[in-house]
């Protein structure tokens, strides 16, 4: 393996895979019209590329062209732009960032113009903010809105009503308007076919996350997590692509616990496995490298993360089922992350440090997350009743880099690594 130069970052063939899969991508999104294509976008949890897929649209995802300009260091002006505009310093920055990027111009990450949607297909899942943050787009695009309202799973059960109540919508709101916006009739043997696309890259994709149980783990599940999650959470999932990417994805991490290694980071391989974690909450994307490399330096590695759940919990069995194709899409909105209780939340974090043998729980709390955030600390202390592992907690931003502070993290950090220590010390006392 090459030694990388500072500027470098080493990459595996299904990264490289997958960032032409996202060129790809944005450069159908942004010829779309010229093409007689038409656009739908939507979020990450919810998120319906399958039934989308069956009308020849383009999936676009306001979040993730938020994130990628906050890797691209350019989401901070955007931001700023939208509190000019009269948005709160309060409200979600993944919002500010994808309004203030419509105010100068709303340039793609391949340099064009993104094209406006023809189609706003908004599946409810736990966060108000996206309500909001459609009827924000709505006024500015004037283009027709499918609302699928997806029922909080309050008491942690998926009753056969409410998954009644999302098919009917479905079936005699979002389908015809998407038929009516493309011009295209609903095939549902078509949409059996991307069903079985999604549940094959499912297993695959399960089985990555579950290596994590290995020791060392070949796998970060947060910060590699996040480009693992990247083709199955966005306009992927149900491709023939996406099979393809997580098949040489798992092939990759096969050869990783063939020869003994740990993850695989900007700089190369982790070679020292000092500690492991279980992460909530969503990372910082303005200072991804930075806020990485803090944990890779001094060893350690996140074996479970509940980010990469945001956009499918598939690691507790769920899978699209081509023989139930209406009805799972339903159960796919109904079981998403943000939509269950923190009662729920929980009971997968504790599942999550003991299944995976961490020594404890890292919360990264959200400053303009509420979804995410509401309850966290309290998430911890039953974590850390249950487990008896250690809990520590950080606090950062999405994509405006005024909230993250580098100094203020490590310094957290490293104080939680010495609890630990501290707390292995004691037991091998006790012993």
């Amino acid at each position: 393996m090459a030694i990388p130069t500072e500027n470098e970052v080493i990459k595996d063939s299904s990264m490289l895979l997958q960032k032409s899969m996202i060129a790809e991508n944005y450069d159908a999104l942004t010829s779309a019209h010229e093409n007689g294509k038409k656009i739908s976008a939507t979020f990450v949890p919810g998120n319906l590329n399958e039934l989308v897929m069956c009308f020849d649209m383009h999936n676009n995802l306001p979040e993730i062209n938020a994130i990628n300009n906050g890797m691209r260091k350019k989401s901070g002006t955007m931001v700023m732009q939208a509190e000019k505009m009269g948005h709160s310093e309060d409200v979600c920055t993944y919002v500010k960032a994808d309004i203030g990027s419509m105010a100068r111009g709303n340039i793609a990450p391949n340099g064009k113009p993104m094209p406006p949607p023809d189609l706003l297909l908004l599946s409810y899942t736990g966060c108000f903010t996206f309500m909001k943050w459609f009827e924000l787009l709505r006024h500015e695009y004037g283009c027709e809105t499918a609302m699928l309202h997806v029922p909080y799973e309050g008491d942690g059960v998926i009753t056969q009503n409410m998954r009644d109540y999302v098919v009917k919508q479905l079936k005699e709101n979002v389908i015809p308007t998407m038929e009516k916006v493309s011009g295209v009739k609903f095939d549902i043997d078509r949409l059996r076919e991307n069903l079985v696309n999604s549940a094959r890259a499912e297993d695959d994709f399960v089985w990555v996350l579950q290596s994590a149980r290995n020791k060392p783990s070949p796998i970060d599940a947060y910060f590699g997590g996040v480009y693992y999650i990247g083709p199955i959470f966005t306009a992927f999932r149900g491709t023939e692509k996406a099979v393809e990417y997580y098949k040489l994805l798992r092939a990759e991490i096969e050869q990783r616990i063939a020869e003994g290694k740990g993850p695989i980071t900007p700089e190369g391989d982790m070679k020292d496995e000092r500690y492991r974690l279980v992460v909530e909450g969503p990372p910082n994307w303005t200072n991804f490298r930075e806020f990485w490399k803090m944990f890779y330096e001094d060893g350690a590695v996140v074996v479970a993360s509940t980010y990469t759940k945001v956009g499918g919990v598939y690691d507790l069995g769920f899978r699209h089922d081509p023989n139930n194709p209406i009805e799972t899409l339903a159960d796919y909105c109904l079981g998403c992350y943000t939509n269950r209780n923190l009662s729920q939340r929980v009971d997968m974090l504790e599942k999550y440090v003991n299944e995976y043998q961490a020594d404890g729980l890292l919360i990264n709390s959200i400053k303009s997350c509420n979804s995410f955030s509401a309850g966290q600390l309290l998430m911890m202390q039953e974590v850390e009743k249950r487990t008896g592992k250690p809990g520590a907690f950080i606090e950062t931003d999405l994509v405006d880099p005024r909230y993250f502070s580098a100094a203020n993290v490590k310094n957290r950090l490293e104080s939680y690594f010495q609890m630990i220590e501290q707390r292995r010390q004691g037991e091998r006392s006790a012993a």
